[in-house]
């Protein structure tokens, strides 16, 4: 299934400042071209490339003041190969992180889900956040928690990511946050789902509906959306003027997702 990217990015910068962008399709994606500059006026950056231990590659380099465009494109053709079971990494997905705090929702998980395990308590979490919250884009805020979501019942596709993995580690089923693109969005954004790692696997878990799960391309893995950013800097002030992302696969699926299958980030 070939997937074809674009991530456009006009930012204005007050000052120096580091950056640390994450917008590049991961490490582990197979038959992967890409492009990536980053521009100011007839200057042209070369990034320092910083790959994580989930594949996530992360580049980084210090502009000047002023105007700066970021270009990104790419094309996959191949299915991304699994990663191994990694022990301490699973422990890891498994406990309290910022936007994700399991141990204070752990008394409502244990009440809602009581009974239930394995890909059951995976469905049955992504239907409750799923009939819970209302996609309301703008309203909500990027400090806002899996708390916050489940108590105002809106959010984006982050604040969907959060509530299934605080949920889900609250039952003791690890899970964690992706970033990703996803042909077929609407309205077209980077994405964010969660992943849970069940009977040996992990298995995509998108809360929202509104992405073909079989076609995502990886971006960036972690905890939650605090270590899958698509910008962050430090030392200086960075104004967005202007976002667009695309993403188109050709599929040849009869149905569409019906998002109770298990299906893998490919």
């Amino acid at each position: 299934m070939p997937r074809l990217m674009t991530a456009e990015l006009d930012l204005d910068l007050g000052a120096s400042v580091d950056l640390i962008f994450q917008i590049t399709v991961a490490r582990e994606a197979a038959g992967l071209t890409e492009h990536l500059a980053f521009t100011q006026g007839d200057r042209q950056y070369t990034a320092a490339e910083l790959v994580d231990g989930a594949g996530s590659r992360l580049h980084r380099f210090t502009a000047e003041a002023g105007p700066l465009h970021v270009r990104y494109s790419a094309t996959v053709t191949g299915r991304a190969s699994p990663r191994g079971d990694d022990a301490l990494e699973n422990i890891t997905y498994l406990r309290p992180s910022r936007y994700c705090q399991s141990d204070e929702l752990f008394a409502q998980a244990r009440r809602q889900f009581r009974g239930l395990a394995g890909v059951a308590l995976v469905q049955a979490v992504s239907a409750f956040v799923s009939a819970a919250v209302t996609y309301t884009p703008g309203l909500s805020l990027g400090t806002d928690s899996a708390v916050t979501t489940l108590q105002t019942g809106q959010g984006v596709c982050r604040d969907y990511a959060h509530a299934v993995i605080a949920l889900l580690r609250a039952m003791d089923v690890p899970a964690r946050y992706a970033a990703c693109y996803a042909p077929g969005l609407e309205p077209m954004d980077f994405h964010a789902v969660a992943e849970a790692f069940v009977d040996g696997a992990w298995y995509v878990v998108d809360a929202t509906r509104l992405a073909d799960r079989r076609s995502l391309v990886r971006i960036a893995t972690g905890r939650d959306a605090a270590d899958c950013a698509f910008l962050s800097y430090h030392g200086g002030n960075v104004v967005l003027e202007r976002m667009t992302v695309t993403a188109e696969a050709s599929t040849d699926a009869a149905e569409p997702d019906d998002h109770v299958a298990l299906v893998s980030i490919a």
